[in-house]
């Protein structure tokens, strides 16, 4: 197969070369080769000493006397054939790790070989090969690179198999005992290679019982030379994606992406999770394919501990920072490690809804202080942030002032919510868990709806009602919430009272102006203590505070209620 051609102007420079020493020769040139757009004026007989395709093509053919030979399918190209044909004028020139497989490809389609005539360019090549170029790893992967044009016949000669096996036999080597600086050169050797080659390698290496830390190295080198706009811009200010995402260069990289996933070692650890995120950011962004990003997501999952702020913006954020990207893969991560979680606390006979572990304690952390970054994104929906709220295990927040905090920023970003709208943003918050600070803010913060600012004020009338001076000496959160929902339900019940109250006052009153002149005086007087009398009893019985009100006026000592020790209360149905 023909190379392409690099440029007329070197082609024009390499013919004038040929010219040099093929016309010194005393006989005329009696056939041209041409070997793509490129014409060589050589010698019969110079040629067949060499090569036994050429003496084949010239013997066979119908032709009196054949002038012109086409060689565009020689490995090589024009170059290549150009020292292939020195070769046969005994012409000296370089043999060197670049053209040493170009020029063993294009001995075997020449049938140059040793068969035919001693110490041919095969056999010279050959040499070159074993003893030069494939006893290092820089020889090997420059070899390995070359055939990458050479393909298939660079394989059929199994120099592509040789090179692998030398690079990947060094490779391990310098892993575990390195002999240069930095440490990792090796890495940047193979990040040269075509992605199928390189992953050949790795496979091989794989194969040699390399650690998956070495593995993780090469892919991470790997990946930051070829996705480089992609995976190496971690701050979300950076590159504006104007290549339009079914361009050739982004369909290049999603192929690429995928590639480098596949290899991926089967260590879950091995690689540090914010190239994770960077990976999976790259996925989204190139619309790779649902088992690519689920691979990325259950790596970063498996390790979430480990997660910072700035890993989770990561993959929140466009490359320049101006929207949010889809976040139900941020989602799938945190309850993929929730239910990891789950099973390790089931599995050692643990209850995970009331006790977390440190990971997941710090999770939790991380998952707030997420949500607080991400609040002030005017497109995130009140489903999507309590979506991501939700997913903690409330036993994992001991004290929930960070999502307070989120919270509040989101309420903040977000000022034409309505009551309703504001109470589901704060129903993933448990009031009784802020700290005393955050109670305070919490009870002056006039963002917040009416229901939160009630349970901060009265979460501290509790405290002072039980004389404790600090959350030490507090009744459990499960009591408190309990009294404080059966105490907000009475406030509900005497409002209606109230109100029933007084609309049976305002029909008292109108029956009182409507009645006719001529009933007397004292039956209407009867009557109305008789009335007021059934309804002081009725309501006294359906009065919510009757064992800590001050007022018992309307009690009957008979009914054995202990008023010894009253309540303070802070509501009336007076």
């Amino acid at each position: 197969m023909a190379t392409p051609l690099r440029s007329n102007s070197r082609l024009s420079t390499a013919m004038e070369r040929t010219g040099q020493w093929v016309f010194s020769q005393e006989i005329p040139t009696d056939v041209i080769v041409e070997v793509g757009e490129a014409n060589f004026n050589l010698h019969k007989f110079m040629l067949v000493a060499k090569s036994n395709y050429i003496r084949k093509l010239i013997m066979e053919t119908n032709e009196a006397d054949l002038t012109r030979i086409n060689l565009s399918e020689i490995p090589g190209g024009p170059e290549i054939f150009e020292k292939a044909a020195k070769f046969c004028y005994g012409v000296n020139f370089e043999i060197t790790v670049h053209n040493v497989a170009a020029l063993r490809c294009a001995a075997e389609y020449l049938q140059m070989t040793n068969k035919y005539c001693d110490n041919n360019l095969a056999g010279r090549t050959e040499d070159f090969l074993s003893q030069v170029a494939l006893s290092s790893l820089s020889g090997a992967v420059v070899v390995l690179k070359s055939c990458e044009d050479l393909l298939p016949m660079a394989e059929e000669l199994k120099i592509v198999q040789r090179c692998i096996d030398v690079a990947s036999a060094r490779a391990c080597n310098e892993a575990s005992f390195p002999c240069r600086t930095p440490p990792n050169w090796w890495t940047e050797e193979l990040s040269i290679l075509d992605v199928e080659l390189f992953g050949r390698i790795i496979g091989a290496m794989k194969q040699r019982g390399a650690k998956p830390l070495t593995i993780a190295a090469a892919l991470i080198t790997y990946a930051e030379r070829w996705l480089r706009d992609l995976v190496r811009d971690h701050s979300g200010n950076g590159i504006k994606c104007s290549e339009p995402i079914d361009s050739d260069l982004r369909i290049q990289q999603r192929e690429l992406l995928e590639s480098i996933v596949q290899l991926l070692p089967a260590e879950k650890a091995a690689f540090p999770i914010h190239f994770l995120c960077c990976l999976l950011r790259c996925a989204i962004f190139l619309k790779a394919s649902s088992a690519c990003r689920n691979e990325a997501e259950k790596r970063i999952s498996l390790i979430l501990e480990h997660v910072t702020v700035d890993d989770l913006l990561v993959l929140s954020f466009t490359y320049d920072g101006e929207r949010l990207f889809d976040l139900d893969s941020v989602r799938r991560i945190i309850s993929g490690f929730v239910e990891k979680e789950k099973s390790m606390a089931v599995f050692n006979g643990g209850d995970f809804r009331e006790v977390s572990s440190s990971a997941m304690q710090r999770v939790a952390k991380t998952v707030d202080a997420y949500l607080a970054e991400i609040a002030t994104a005017v497109e995130l929906s009140i489903s999507k942030f309590n979506g991501i709220a939700n997913l903690v295990p409330k036993g994992a927040r001991k004290v929930e002032d960070d999502l307070y905090r989120a919270i509040d920023v989101y309420l903040k970003s977000h000022p034409n919510l309505d009551e309703i709208e504001r109470e589901k943003v704060c129903s993933s918050m448990d009031p009784l868990k802020l700290s005393y600070e955050a109670r305070v803010h919490a009870s002056q913060n006039k963002r917040l709806p009416v229901q939160i600012v009630l349970h901060a004020l009265y979460y501290d009338q509790l405290k002072l009602r039980s004389g404790g001076a600090d959350d030490r000496n507090q009744p459990d959160a499960v009591t408190t919430r309990n009294q404080l929902q059966a105490d907000v339900s009475l406030v509900k019940e005497n409002e209606a009272l109230r109100t029933e109250l007084l609309k049976m006052k305002m029909y008292i009153s109108d029956m009182q102006k409507n009645n006719q002149t001529g009933t007397s005086s004292k039956s209407v007087g009867t009557r109305k203590p008789t009335f007021f009398s059934s309804m002081s009893k009725t309501l006294g019985k359906l009065n919510p505070f009757r064992h800590g009100s001050k007022d018992t006026s309307h009690i009957d000592d008979n009914l054995g209620v202990d008023v010894t020790k009253p309540r303070r209360r802070r509501f009336s149905i007076s």
